[in-house]
């Protein structure tokens, strides 16, 4: 896992992107995004204060293996 705390992985063929958060010493799957909406409310619930603002910072959110805010099928 990189230095991010949150990862956004590949989309899937079907689409949605599978949302992990790294803390405290583990990984915690938040769930499958299908929008920026979708994973703003996951941040929301995993406690991430302003979540809208971290989404393109990468010391907090990877993308890995395609294009940020892409959620179309992979």
């Amino acid at each position: 896992m990189s230095g991010a705390p949150i990862v956004v992985h590949r989309a899937s063929g079907t689409g949605g992107r599978r949302v992990i958060v790294h803390s405290h010493g583990r990984d915690q799957i938040l769930g499958i995004a299908y929008s920026d909406h979708d994973l703003v409310v996951f941040l929301e619930s995993a406690g991430i204060v302003e979540p809208e603002v971290v989404l393109d910072d990468p010391g907090w959110v990877e993308w890995r293996d395609g294009p940020p805010h892409n959620f179309d099928a992979a």
